[in-house]
C-alpha cells in the first residue's frame, strides 16, 4: 500500500507544515524511499535546524522557519499538514485542495483496513481497547494516529490483512476527503476553540469521519449526545448507522444488543464510569459488527487497565487514594471523573483559557459532595471565585496545590483540570507527570 502513497507523492513539490512528532515521520518516510526528491520544510521554530542535525545535511531539502513560515502555501503542489499547526486565521480557500496528512493519504488509498475513532474524550482509551481486543483475537492489529504514533512509521509495514485503528483528532480529520470503512464517533463536546474558527467548524470536522463513507461503510455513534446526534441528523450520510443508543440499553445488570445479553455490568473492571462503560459499549458492538469472539472480547475489556494520566491511581499514603486525571481538559471529562471515583472530597483543577462555558462544571461543583476546591490559574482562578460550598483555595503552583491537598484530603485526591495544561506546562502529559512525582516525593516520602 504504501508504493500507492509513494508513487502519488513522486516529483511534487511539497512542503511539510510543521516538524514535530509527525512532521518528522512524513519527512523520514518521504527520504527513505524518495531520497532525492526535493521538500520544503515549514515550521515556526527558529532553531529548527540546529535542533535536528538530519536537516543540516540534507541537500535537498530547503528549510523556512520563523513567524512569516505560512506565508506562500499556495506555491507548493501538496502541503502535508501537521496536526499541531493553526490554520484557524488563514484563508485556505485557494490551497485547500492541496492540504494532505498522513491521515488523508491511508484514508484514501487503504480505507477498507482502517477502523477510525474520534470524539472529544475517550477516543484513545477506546482506539487502544479495540487494538487490543483485535490483538487478542490474532489480528494484525495497529494503534495508531493522534494516539501519539503516527501512521508512517508503520506505513510500510502493513499488509492487505492489516487493520489500522486509528485515533482521529479533529485537526486530523479537517481536511481529509475519505472516510474509513468503520468509524466511530464517541461524543462531541466544546473543545478546542483555540484551533478553529467556530464550534461548528469543529464539530463538522469530527463528522468529517461519517462524511465521505457509502453504503459499504459502517459509521457507529451514539445519539444520547445531543451535539452528536443533531450533527447526524443533519448529516445526511450513505452509510449504514448504528446508533447504540437504539439498539443497546443496559438492564438488570447486563449490557443488551437488542435482545442478546452481551456484557455484565457488575464485572470487575478498570475502566471506572459512566463514561468508560459507554466507550466498552462502542467495543462491544464493533465486536458484534465484527463476529469477534464476545468472551475473548469482554476478557480483553475486564483485564484492560487503561491508559496513563486517565483516572490514573497514583498511590495510597495516609488511607488517601492519590488519582491523576490530567487528561480532562473540558468540564464533562471532570465531571465523569468525579461521579465515577465517588468519594473525592479534594479536586485539584484549572488551566488555560479556550474560552469555554464551564458553568455546567461550576453548577456540579456547588451541588456536590467535595469538600476542598484547589484551583489554579487561569480557569481554577475565574470558576473558584463562583464556588458558594466547601473550602476554596486559590494557589499559584501546583507544588502549592499537592501541598495543600496533603492537609486537607481525608479520601481522595484527585488532580481533573478541566482546562488544558499549556499555561504552565508542555501538554496534559507534562502536567500529570509532574503531579505523580510531587505526590510521591512531597506526600509519600513525608507520610505518617
Amino acid at each position: 500500500m504504501y508504493k500507492k502513497i509513494i508513487e502519488y507523492l513522486k516529483d511534487k513539490n511539497i512542503a511539510i507544515v510543521g516538524f514535530g512528532r509527525e512532521g518528522k515521520s512524513s519527512y523520514n518516510f518521504i527520504r527513505k524511499y524518495l531520497p532525492n526528491q526535493h521538500l520544503t520544510i515549514l515550521d515556526g521554530n527558529v532553531n529548527l535546524i540546529e535542533n535536528n542535525s538530519e536537516l543540516k545535511q540534507d541537500v535537498n531539502t530547503q528549510v523556512i522557519v520563523g513567524e512569516n513560515y505560512l506565508e506562500g502555501l499556495e506555491n507548493y503542489d501538496l502541503l502535508i499538514k501537521s496536526p499541531g499547526v493553526k490554520f484557524k486565521d488563514l484563508d485556505t480557500s485557494k490551497y485547500e485542495d492541496k492540504i494532505i496528512s498522513q491521515l488523508s493519504l491511508v484514508l484514501d488509498f487503504f480505507k477498507n483496513n482502517i477502523i477510525g475513532i474520534t470524539a472529544t474524550k475517550g477516543k484513545s482509551t477506546t482506539t487502544t481497547l479495540i487494538t487490543q481486543v483485535l490483538k487478542d483475537q490474532g489480528y494484525d492489529a495497529y494503534l495508531l494516529g493522534n494516539i501519539g504514533i503516527p501512521i508512517f512509521d508503520y506505513v510500510d509495514k502493513f499488509t492487505d490483512k492489516s487493520i489500522l485503528v486509528i485515533e482521529m483528532a479533529a485537526l486530523q480529520l479537517e481536511y481529509v476527503k475519505s472516510s474509513p470503512h468503520i468509524s466511530l464517533i464517541l461524543n462531541l463536546f466544546e473543545e478546542h476553540l483555540d484551533f478553529f474558527k467556530s464550534k461548528d467548524c469543529y464539530f463538522k470536522s469530527k463528522m468529517n469521519a461519517f462524511k465521505y463513507q457509502d453504503s459499504n461503510d459502517f459509521g457507529i455513534y451514539t445519539s444520547i449526545n445531543d451535539t452528536l446526534n443533531k450533527y447526524v441528523e443533519e448529516g445526511n450520510y450513505k452509510s449504514n448507522l448504528i446508533d447504540i443508543n437504539k439498539e443497546m440499553c443496559i438492564k438488570d445488570g447486563f449490557v443488551y444488543l437488542n435482545e442478546k445479553k452481551l456484557y455484565n455490568v457488575n464485572d470487575e473492571r478498570f475502566l471506572l464510569g459512566e463514561h468508560n462503560l459507554s466507550n466498552i459499549m462502542f467495543v462491544l458492538r464493533l465486536s458484534e459488527l465484527l463476529s469477534l469472539d464476545l468472551n475473548k472480547t469482554i476478557n480483553t475489556i475486564n483485564s484492560f487497565k487503561g491508559l496513563e494520566h486517565r483516572m490514573e491511581f497514583v498511590g495510597l499514603f495516609d488511607n488517601v487514594k492519590y488519582y491523576n486525571d490530567s487528561i480532562a481538559t473540558i468540564p464533562e471529562a471532570t465531571i465523569n471523573c468525579v461521579k465515577a471515583l465517588k468519594d473525592v472530597d479534594t479536586i485539584i483543577f484549572g488551566g488555560m483559557d479556550r474560552g469555554i462555558d464551564y458553568s455546567s462544571l461550576i453548577n456540579y461543583f456547588n451541588n456536590s459532595d467535595i469538600d476542598n476546591f484547589i484551583c489554579m490559574k487561569d480557569t481554577g482562578y475565574k470558576i473558584g471565585n463562583q464556588i458558594t460550598r466547601g473550602n476554596v483555595y486559590l494557589v499559584e503552583s501546583l507544588e502549592e496545590a499537592v501541598s495543600i491537598a496533603k492537609k486537607v484530603t481525608k479520601k481522595i485526591c484527585v488532580m481533573s483540570p478541566a482546562a488544558p495544561s499549556y499555561n504552565e506546562f508542555k501538554n496534559f502529559e507534562e502536567k500529570g507527570r509532574k503531579y505523580k512525582e510531587l505526590v510521591l516525593t512531597n506526600v509519600k516520602n513525608k507520610s505518617k
